[in-house]
């Protein structure tokens, strides 16, 4: 089979699926995790012949998204900020604009020998993208799931970052990782239940939900329990970061203020929406 061919193969395969604009972006993704083409490579070898095993696993790959499966959990892997990370269903499928949490805390703190604590760290991908980013931080980081965390061991591992790995519940840390912390980062579970029936099938279907899910009731229960935390455990002037539900954005932020952390403010994500909260404990 020509490379031409395997691509006709894959966008008829899943064309009444999946967008024609997704799977371009799909393709360009699968060529170059199994063929290791770039999208050059692709364009000037079309007329070549695929080896089998890229064929059989065309198939295979076709078969699997078109039963709703999310692209990178076929592959196994994602890309999240210049790395790719080994995922699977024990994890979120790290999302681009997370990206822009990293970055905005490897921009603010230029300093070394920081120490950060990413609470509910799930495949790694914030502790071991700022582990490799910053000036010799020493990065902790936590989750509840002992599947994920064995995922995250392996993504270290294999990106050669240094972090400290421990099981521990965000809503019961009590004295456990005491600090002092100079940067406290998350990304918790924020989708309310109510919002199940706007999402996809291939998020409600695959990811995980206790990393997704809060309940209608108390949306903000990871974000008061991490606050509290940091009150007892971040340096004076230690910074928290937080990736949050847009809805309850400005609601996070006035919690911060309630619980006297300072300079409490919602930063947008790259195409407008609210998406952070930062904020400081005073000095």
């Amino acid at each position: 089979m020509k490379l031409r061919e395997a691509k006709i193969f894959f966008f008829t395969g899943l064309q009444n699926i999946i967008e024609p604009r997704e799977l371009e972006a799909m393709w360009r993704v699968i060529t170059d995790d199994v063929l290791h083409m770039d999208p050059v490579d692709v364009l000037m070898r079309a007329e070549g012949d695929v080896p089998p095993f890229f064929v059989s696993r065309l198939k295979v790959i076709v078969q699997r998204l078109a039963a709703g499966e999310p692209l990178q959990y076929v592959l196994g892997s994602a890309r999240f900020h210049g790395h790719t990370f080994k995922v699977t269903p024990a994890v979120l499928i790290p999302r681009p604009e997370t990206e822009q949490l990293v970055d905005m805390i490897v921009d603010r703190h230029p300093a070394s020998d920081l120490r950060v604590l990413d609470a509910g760290t799930g495949s790694g991908c914030i502790a071991i993208a700022l582990a490799r980013a910053m000036h010799f931080p020493e990065v902790t980081a936590f989750d509840i799931s002992p599947a994920a965390l064995d995922v995250a061991r392996e993504n270290a591992t294999a990106l050669k970052a240094r972090v400290r790995f421990v099981e521990a519940d965000m809503l019961a840390l009590g004295h456990s990782l005491p600090g002092p912390w100079h940067i406290i980062v998350s990304n918790p579970p924020y989708v309310c239940e109510s919002e199940r029936n706007a999402m996809e099938r291939h998020v409600l279907d695959y990811e995980p939900a206790q990393a997704l899910f809060v309940p209608d009731d108390n949306p903000l229960k990871f974000y008061k329990a991490l606050a509290r935390h940091g009150q007892h455990t971040l340096a004076p002037g230690g910074a928290m970061y937080l990736e949050v539900n847009s809805r309850f954005a400005t609601d996070v932020a006035r919690l911060l203020t309630d619980l006297r952390y300072a300079d409490a403010t919602v930063v947008n994500d790259y195409v407008g929406n609210p998406r952070f909260v930062t904020a400081t404990l005073p000095d």
